[in-house]
């Protein structure tokens, strides 16, 4: 292997470089606020961050029924796939019969009323 192969390219950090981007945030990119010195300078002036509330633990019931509803979607999509999985070469199958079929079926109709509409023209021309 060649030593460029191995070596970033030039600019790029490496995962064990420390990069400040204080001292140039506009090589990172990304735009960046104005410091509030006064903040900085007056910590006790900001208030402390509000409490969040704890969230509420579902009870037994409602994480029975989040679970029956994650195995229910699941054994849907898993169905829907098996089903059609094995009914695509059925369908094909049987539309093709049914095309075969009414081709067939068509031909004959078809040769049935061409041979009365020259039965009948022949008809016409015998009887002048």
């Amino acid at each position: 292997m060649s030593s460029s192969a191995e070596r970033p390219p030039q600019g790029v950090p490496t995962l064990t470089e420390v990069v400040d981007w204080r001292d140039n945030p506009a090589s990172a990119g990304v735009p960046v606020a104005p410091v509030d010195e006064a903040a900085i300078a007056a910590p006790a002036a900001i208030a402390p961050p509000a409490e969040a509330p704890l969230a509420k633990l579902p009870t037994e019931a409602e994480l029975t029924e989040q679970v029956l509803a994650q195995v229910q979607r699941q054994l849907d999509l898993m169905i829907e796939y098996r089903m059609r999985e094995a009914l695509m070469p059925l369908l094909a199958r049987a539309t093709d019969n049914l095309v075969r079929d009414a081709r067939n079926e068509l031909a004959s109709t078809l040769r049935d009323v061409v041979a009365r509409a020259v039965a009948q023209e022949l008809a016409r021309y015998r009887n002048r």
